[in-house]
């Protein structure tokens, strides 16, 4: 009976997903367990695994093509069998939740799309391990039957490098002072050796290159067009408010110091402004629970944990892993899982548990020599709070002009679902809190 494989739902918000690349070609057999296909959503990019053994009997979506959840993708047959090919896009049910037949990518660095590669006849467990390594199977000798790629092929393919090509002295002493790549030459001497005239014609490409291209060109895919498209969504689909404060915060950076003094032998306790932040914010909003709310379709959830979202910057876009229950958390267990989850982002590890079921988030630019901000919400939430840095300056104290650690908050948060007061309320208790960190235990 044929198998119908579905663009998987991960976590209440995923909508659609996009298929960027397939690591089985239609007609070939697979395996249950095998890769059988990654997608790309608004969160994170994932591989799936194929649910049953069989042949992949029919690609319905193509590489590059953005469909709803429960779209079907494929459809896996049994060796042999014949099934009806499936015309246009047909959506089904879309299976819910992270299960075993979906797992993070080895490397957060995006492979070349299936389409643009020459197929390589490879083991499943070569190309799980060539992911692993960035290794492109193209580049591999294959030892195996019929010259397959096996798993020990890629292994000594990553110990040893690529073979070194094959050039004429005269072409290496070229190509060494132009500070060319021979390895992205092609030799068209016998048994594909480089030569003199194949160093002069990659000369040539690369002036007629330079000239051609004066504006470097990046192209707008992946995770920087997923931000770009959420931001844009959120801004035109919700009604967007932000207020600002400005706290007194030496209070604040005094209780820092005393418990970096207190833990300063323990390398694995090292508590931040934003720690001490996470905690103020997560209490404040237990006080005012309809700033950790989530408007979904026609009502408004109201969350008994807060789940904070944490925003972190990486070259390829902004991600924001989520802390669970930060409520439930005190300072010390804050500051030490706010760091893994910022590990895991920064090395492509977060999970979709680790991505998703937000109910509050803080964009923190205090590392730059920024003010403040205008943050933009992550809907489905109603609120995101804004962290400038902080800074000294003359300020009123106790009737007197006083040096002071002074920092901007910015509130911004959805109009539709919370009116202007109890946000200000909400906003100005946060502020308490970090003016008096003692506070917080109340």
């Amino acid at each position: 009976m044929p198998v119908h494989v579905a663009m998987p739902k991960w976590g209440l918000t995923m909508k659609e997903g996009k298929i960027v690349s397939w690591f089985i070609k239609e007609g070939d057999p697979v395996q249950k367990g095998q890769d059988l296909f990654e997608v790309e959503t608004e969160k994170i990019t994932n591989i799936v695994e194929a649910l049953a053994d069989g042949i992949l009997f029919q690609i319905v979506v193509p590489v590059g093509t953005v469909v709803k959840t429960g779209t079907i993708v494929a459809v896996i047959t049994e060796a042999g069998e014949t099934a009806e090919r499936i015309e246009g896009i047909q959506v089904g049910e879309a299976p819910e939740g992270e299960s075993p037949s979906s797992k993070m990518p080895a490397s957060k660095k995006p492979e070349m799309p299936e389409g643009k590669k020459a197929f390589v006849p490879a083991t499943p467990a070569a190309r799980r391990l060539a992911r692993e390594f960035e290794i492109d199977l193209t580049l591999v000798t294959g030892s195996g039957p019929g010259g397959r790629v096996t798993e020990k092929d890629v292994t000594r393919y990553h110990e040893e490098g690529p073979p070194p090509p094959k050039i004429t002295p005269l072409a290496m002493e070229m190509a060494n002072q132009a500070g060319l790549d021979i390895a992205a030459i092609k030799g068209t001497g016998e048994g594909g050796k480089i030569t003199q005239a194949d160093v002069e014609q990659a000369l040539n490409q690369k002036e007629t290159m330079e000239k051609a291209a004066p504006v470097k060109s990046i192209p707008f895919t992946g995770m920087r067009k997923a931000v770009a498209d959420n931001m844009y969504a959120s801004l035109q689909q919700t009604a967007q408010l932000t207020t600002f404060t400005e706290v007194d915060v030496t209070e604040m950076v005094g209780f820092r110091d005393i418990i970096r003094e207190e833990y300063k032998r323990d390398k694995n306790i090292r508590v931040s402004y934003n720690d001490i932040i996470i905690l103020a914010v997560s209490r404040a909003l237990k006080r005012y629970p309809i700033m950790n709310s989530t408007l979904v379709e026609d009502e408004i959830l109201l969350h008994n944990s807060v789940n904070m979202g944490i925003a972190v910057a990486l070259p390829e876009g902004l991600i924001v892993p989520v802390m669970r229950e930060a409520d439930k958390k005190n300072l010390l267990q804050i500051a030490k899982e706010t760091r893994i989850l910022a590990g895991k982002a920064r090395e492509g590890n977060l999970s979709i548990d680790e991505v998703t079921g937000g109910t509050f988030t803080i964009s923190n630019v205090s590392m730059f020599q920024v003010d403040g901000l205008t943050p933009i919400l992550k809907p489905p939430e109603t609120g995101i709070l804004g962290i400038g840095r902080v800074k000294e300056k003359p300020s009123v104290y106790k009737g007197e002009i006083a040096i002071r650690s002074m920092m901007f908050l910015s509130l911004t948060f959805d109009h539709r679902v919370v009116d202007g007061a109890p946000a200000n309320a909400f906003l100005e208790t946060a502020a308490r809190y970090l003016e008096h960190p003692n506070l917080i235990m109340s």
